[in-house]
This record gives structure tokens, C-alpha cells and sequence, in this order.
């Protein structure tokens, strides 16, 4: 997995550009704080190597929870900035800081 950040000068924003190694795999999804946990319209795309990829914008100088859900099971990045433990969840998510 990998998360790879671009700051935009023209913006105040961060193109994030999350990669998931899920070969069998038929579906993945970022969610998170920034998209309400929503996995509708945070799909990932399939390429052929069998990684999913998706770059989102996000707003600068904040810092959001987030999590991979890959097909139905949720997965923490280990390149993430860092975990935090979430009660609702019960679990730690990984935080993305922007």
C-alpha cells in the first residue's frame, strides 16, 4: 500500500493518491472522515497489475481518519502518518495528514 501526497500551489489543496496492492480483490474503496465513510464514489480503480488506484483532493492543514474497505472487510494503510484508536469503530484507523 501507499499514499502519495501532492500539494497544489494554485489550490489549497492535497491531491492524495491512494495505491492498494489487491490482486484478488474485486473491489476497494477509500473511507474516511473526508467522505463521510462513504464508500460510494471513493471506489479505487482496478489496473492491470491487479493494484487499485484513485487520487482524491483534499483540503489542506487537516488531518483525517481513514480506512481501505476491500471487498467488504476494512484495512488499515501501514504507511499511513499514524493510528489513532476510534471508539464508534472499536478499532485504531490510520490518519492521513494533509
Amino acid at each position: 500500500m501507499a499514499i502519495k501526497k501532492q500539494y497544489l500551489k494554485s489550490k489549497p489543496v492535497c491531491k492524495v493518491t491512494f495505491t492498494v496492492p489487491a490482486e484478488e480483490a474485486d473491489k476497494v474503496a477509500v473511507v474516511g472522515d473526508f467522505n463521510n465513510w462513504n464508500p460510494k464514489g471513493s471506489t479505487l480503480k482496478k489496473l492491470k497489475n491487479g493494484t487499485f488506484k484513485g487520487t482524491f483532493e483534499l483540503p489542506k492543514e487537516n488531518t483525517y481518519e481513514f480506512r481501505y474497505l476491500i471487498d467488504g472487510s476494512y484495512t488499515n494503510d501501514e504507511e499511513a502518518d499514524r493510528f489513532q484508536w476510534n471508539d464508534y469503530a472499536g478499532t485504531e484507523n490510520a490518519v492521513l495528514e494533509v
